[in-house]
């Protein structure tokens, strides 16, 4: 009999997620193993990229690794949640000219929100991922704190600052303490047959990672040719579509004018892409919204702060300044290059979350 509560391990069939499994299979849980169904009908005999996430053919390895260890395995329908708010904001997004962020939306609304409530369902007191991350429970505090990973070159931390309380009070991610050449270390002395698999990087149901032909396909209608402009409003060229453009973008502009120009903002309602110079592209301020804070219930007073705007970026010194009206003022001590609304900001105290939000505006 098992002498700790029951959890449930997200599998994707990656190295991560199977050696949390077994991690906590080691420390005495009940586990029980469920890959999450999001693929659509479709794509159920076409599989090419078996790297992706909780991709179809990813079954077949969490499932092995579930015998491995001695689990239960099963495979849970999320289908219709995941199309409505991660493809389908990932959409809409999109058509309104700014650079949606998937992966931190089906963390917030389907891996955790979604999953745990199945979970509890089930029976289980707890949901475990292989997020490079560490939940803790401060007394002092006396909350929940979420931390970036020990392996900062793998912290996933920057994609969960939405989770609450109640979210961090049920779930375990034990890889947090370990350096990703750690586990798959153990991993390959438990002979788990994924040690070695590569991780996902792609977008997983974005085909090829080519988001731009996604696009293409999925909404036409919001791709309308229109002017690529400069800061003055003069017209230099042509683009097939705002959406096909980021911010900080060089290439592919199709602009001859005897210097680099870069994308410096989607202004969607006018259908005009704005470019500039390298120099244009750096912002001092940003406005956010869609706040979540950890640390505390909710800002009340200017806050010093390390930011980071993008997953890969470096932390920056800023001040959060709460506007009143579901927002915050970001102000950097030193300007942030692409800043990108539709993206993520992310506050931190040394290696601690206090909160983040959804760029809505860069202000210049």
């Amino acid at each position: 009999m098992a002498d700790k509560p029951r959890v449930l391990v997200a599998m994707s069939g990656g190295v991560d997620s199977s050696l949390t499994a077994a991690l906590l299979v080691h420390q005495g849980y009940d586990v029980i193993g469920a890959t999450m169904q999001i693929w659509e009908k479709d794509q159920e005999n076409n599989d090419p990229d078996s790297r992706g996430c909780c991709s179809l053919s990813a079954v077949d390895d969490a499932r092995r690794v579930a015998n491995k260890i001695g689990i239960p395995y099963y495979v849970l329908n999320f289908r219709d949640m995941f199309q409505d708010t991660v493809v389908n904001y990932f959409m809409a997004e999109y058509s309104a000219g700014r650079t949606p962020n998937p992966c931190i939306a089906c963390n917030r609304y389907v891996k955790f929100e979604g999953l745990l409530s199945k979970a509890l369902a089930l029976g289980a007191q707890y949901v475990a991922t292989g997020h490079y991350a560490q939940i803790m429970y401060a007394k002092d505090r006396q909350r929940y704190i979420l931390r970036k990973g020990i392996d900062l070159t793998k912290d996933q931390s920057y994609a969960l600052y939405h989770l609450n309380q109640h979210t961090l009070s049920h779930f375990l991610m034990p890889l947090g303490k370990f350096a990703k050449t750690e586990t798959r270390k153990m991993a390959r002395e438990l002979g788990l047959s994924v040690a070695d698999k590569p991780d996902s990087q792609e977008i997983c149901f974005v085909p090829n990672d080519d988001y731009k032909a996604f696009l293409k396909k999925r909404i036409p209608e919001s791709l309308k040719p229109g002017n690529i402009v400069d800061l003055t409003g003069s017209i230099l060229g042509k683009h097939q579509g705002v959406q096909l453009y980021t911010v900080g973008q060089r290439k592919g502009l199709g602009l001859a004018v005897g210097k680099p120009l870069y994308v410096i903002a989607l202004d969607a309602e006018r259908n005009e892409v704005v470019v500039g110079s390298d120099q244009d592209v750096f912002a001092s301020e940003l406005i956010a919204g869609d706040l979540n804070f950890i640390t505390i219930d909710t800002l009340e007073e200017p806050l010093a702060v390390e930011a980071k705007i993008r997953y890969s970026g470096s932390p920056a010194q800023a001040m959060v300044t709460p506007l009143g009206n579901g927002q915050v003022q970001v102000k950097f001590a030193t300007p942030q290059r692409a800043i990108t609304p539709g993206q993520s900001v992310v506050f931190y105290h040394d290696d601690i979350v206090v909160g983040g939000g959804i760029i809505t505006k860069t202000v210049k």
